[in-house]
């Protein structure tokens, strides 16, 4: 069975991010068993409709702007990036179809933050901690992360794995108040910054981390565990019947 998966572009502002950063994730999605539809930024809403109608999941990658934080009642601080319009847009769609039709969503990075301010939560603007949260992209293990036991997450942990996986880290700002129906699903242990979420849902697989396991994809089990799990999940994903929407989660 086919599978797709619609991933938009990461940025509509930065041709050369996006070419540096989309193919891990393509590679990634591709390996784990599922063919990914690049949706561009700059298509008209009706073009992005139809291209939805055709995907079981959508994958929120990260970006280098960030959310607007009038989107959550904040001024923006002078360490913010700027918001990219185009991207939020996308963003807004994919994510509106996504959770009326109960289709699997993985939130990465400045992914996990733009699922986080739609389900009405808000962000750090900027972090001010000892661990190094935005090293160089080549460090592939930043810092621990601890798994909240029993969440979702903590099912994907291979066997005779460290009870605290290392994970590689590329972010400035992270969640503050958790967004609707949300889950911390991992913490940063020594400075408790959310690291990875998850929605309060057995029926609905909605799974944001705040590294990046696209890039450790060939060496990390734990990396591809996720990626599995999410593609899994849309290769088993049935459109919502009307009479599901009176089905709590």
């Amino acid at each position: 069975m086919c599978v797709y998966v619609a991933i938009p572009e990461p940025t509509g502002t930065d041709s050369a991010f996006n070419q540096r950063s989309l193919p891990p994730y393509l590679v990634a999605l591709r390996s784990a068993g599922a063919t990914p539809i690049v949706v561009p930024l700059h298509e008209h809403q009706d073009r992005v409709a139809r291209l939805l109608v055709g995907v079981q999941g959508v994958l929120l990658p990260g970006s280098n702007f960030d959310v607007d934080p009038q989107r959550y009642g904040e001024t923006p601080l002078p360490e913010c990036n700027p918001p990219d319009p185009a991207r939020a847009a996308v963003d807004e769609l994919l994510l509106q179809d996504a959770f009326s039709l109960h289709k699997p969503i993985l939130a990465i990075c400045g992914g996990m933050q733009t699922l986080n301010v739609w389900l009405n939560g808000s962000l750090v603007q900027h972090l001010k901690t000892a661990v190094a949260h935005d090293p160089e992209n080549e460090v592939s293990q930043a810092h621990p992360v601890r798994i909240t036991p029993g969440s979702r997450l903590s099912n994907l942990i291979p066997r005779n794995s460290p009870a605290e996986p290392l994970v590689n880290s590329s972010h400035h700002q992270a969640i503050n108040v958790l967004g609707d129906g949300l889950l911390v699903s991992a913490i940063s242990p020594r400075d408790n910054i959310v690291e990875a979420v998850e929605l309060d849902s057995r029926h609905h697989f909605v799974l944001g981390v705040q590294w990046h396991p696209e890039r450790s994809y060939t060496h990390s089990a734990f990396s591809r565990a996720i990626f599995a799990a999410f593609v899994q999940a849309a290769v088993v994903w049935q459109p919502r019947r009307i009479e599901d929407s009176v089905v709590s989660a």
